[in-house]
């Protein structure tokens, strides 16, 4: 099948998944990818699949979404979540991952694959023949424009957010404590910082406070909800950070023998440990604000910053109206992967460009598209993203309020019910994917 050649277009997590995915099927694949010649404004390297923002790609637990995201894709043999878990550093129940490692891992399976062709530079126009767009949500304006005459639906935007990461070797030890929450053994996969109601009163006060970089946008409703930058949530009331990002249950400072006040929690971003990431704190403060205010909180009064905090436009399309259920533009042979969907996540711009390469597949083959089961959480996203009932389409992690209720009518709790959720979907999975051996090798599907 090497005679067939489909042009992906960005290197990015859902671009790097669906070339792969189509390599591993014997389909020849062209990679556009314009970095270094072009950078975006939240970019640091030309590697493939670079994670922008966090290094965290969310909950491992089975019984969350998020986790069940996960076993769905190792299931279907998804080859990033393969190179994640290569590159994994600790994080309590979550996947983070060594940001660098991970590309560097990524990049070799690419550069390695016969089928796989890298062709650097800016695409400004939609390619001929077969196509997936995974150019991102920080797709060129050529791109983007010719993508907006071709669907002739509305493109929206939202801004996006970066926390910042500091030295560890800066971070004074003497005050910040490891420990996860509610872990009373062993060495924990944060470290603390604790602040005491005086010291958090001053931070918060200097938070809300200092100068942005982006301001009247924000009255515009132009954020999005996960990604809001740390100020503009404690703009909303003084302890609002007190019970999200900062919030001190389940932990324990030694010093003391009692639960802080407030928190902030440090994660490392490599497997050496020689840099944290601001949990939580994506911003949108100006570079000098940043050292000033977050020098304020106890532990950090000499960090140095390897990376400030960014905040960047993003856009992604009206993807219920403008796309089908295979997220192809109708009437064409051009396929949209990734956040530029509106499918917003690290695992879920991997799990669109595994739709996307199996769709892809499922047309060059002439077999039947992809249809996941509505119970599961990648099947359950996609029929929200591609529902021309949707309204107002924002944004959307896989959560449980997108698959249908449990149907046997039982009282439960939320941990059982999303228990119960998680369950019925791993079964629908196995029913599924027990018909659909022509889209997968010998041996790729995973029990």
């Amino acid at each position: 099948m090497a005679d067939q050649v489909v042009t992906v277009v960005g290197g990015g997590l859902a671009g790097s998944e669906c070339a792969l995915q189509l390599a591993a099927r014997g389909v020849s694949v062209r990679l556009c990818e314009m970095r270094p010649q072009t950078m975006t404004p939240a970019h640091h390297t030309a590697a493939f699949a670079e994670l922008v923002c966090s290094n965290s790609l969310k909950s491992t637990r089975p019984d969350s979404a998020a986790g069940l995201l996960k076993s769905e894709l190792r299931r279907m043999g998804s080859k990033l979540l393969e190179c994640a878990e290569q590159a994994a550093v600790p994080a309590g129940g979550a996947l983070a991952v060594d940001r660098d490692a991970f590309s560097a891992l990524v990049g070799k399976r690419i550069e390695d694959d016969p089928l796989i062709e890298v062709v650097h530079g800016e695409v400004t126009d939609i390619p001929e023949g077969r196509v997936v767009i995974a150019a991102g949500p920080l797709c060129s304006d050529a791109l983007a424009d010719r993508l907006r005459a071709l669907v002739g639906g509305e493109s929206l935007s939202f801004f996006d957010a970066a926390a910042p990461i500091v030295d560890a070797a800066t971070l004074d030890l003497d005050v910040l404590f490891r420990q996860s929450r509610y872990d009373d053994a062993g060495r924990g996969d944060y470290l603390n910082a604790p602040l005491n109601r005086d010291e958090y009163d001053a931070f918060i006060d200097a938070l809300v406070g200092a100068e942005r970089v982006v301001q009247r946008d924000f009255e515009k409703g132009g954020l999005f909800q996960a990604c809001q930058p740390a100020e503009e949530v404690a703009r909303t009331g003084h302890d609002a950070l007190r019970f999200g990002a900062m919030k001190p249950v389940g932990l324990t400072d030694p010093r003391t023998g009692r639960r802080p006040w407030a928190a902030l929690q440090l994660r490392a971003e490599n497997a050496d440990g020689t840099a944290y990431n601001l949990v939580g704190f994506q911003t949108n403060l100006t570079f000098g604000e940043q050292k000033r205010v977050f020098r304020m909180i106890p532990g950090l009064q000499n960090a140095e910053f390897f990376r400030f905090g960014v905040m960047h436009r993003n856009t992604f399309f009206d993807s219920p109206h403008v796309l089908d259920r295979t997220f192809a533009i109708p009437g064409t042979k051009v396929r949209l992967a990734g956040q530029i969907t509106g499918t917003e996540g690290y695992v879920e711009a991997i799990a669109s460009g595994l739709v996307a390469a199996l769709n892809t597949y499922a047309e060059i083959i002439g077999a039947a598209p992809l249809e996941l089961p509505v119970t599961g959480a990648l099947g359950s996203l996609i029929a929200y993203a591609t529902d021309p009932a949707t309204e107002q389409y924002q944004p959307m992690h896989v959560n449980f309020g997108l698959v249908p209720p449990l149907e046997d009518g039982k009282r439960r709790g939320k941990r059982e019910r999303y228990a119960a959720y998680a369950d019925r979907a791993e079964r629908d999975l196995s029913v599924y994917l027990a018909t659909r051996s022509e889209l997968f090798s010998e041996g790729e599907l995973h029990g």
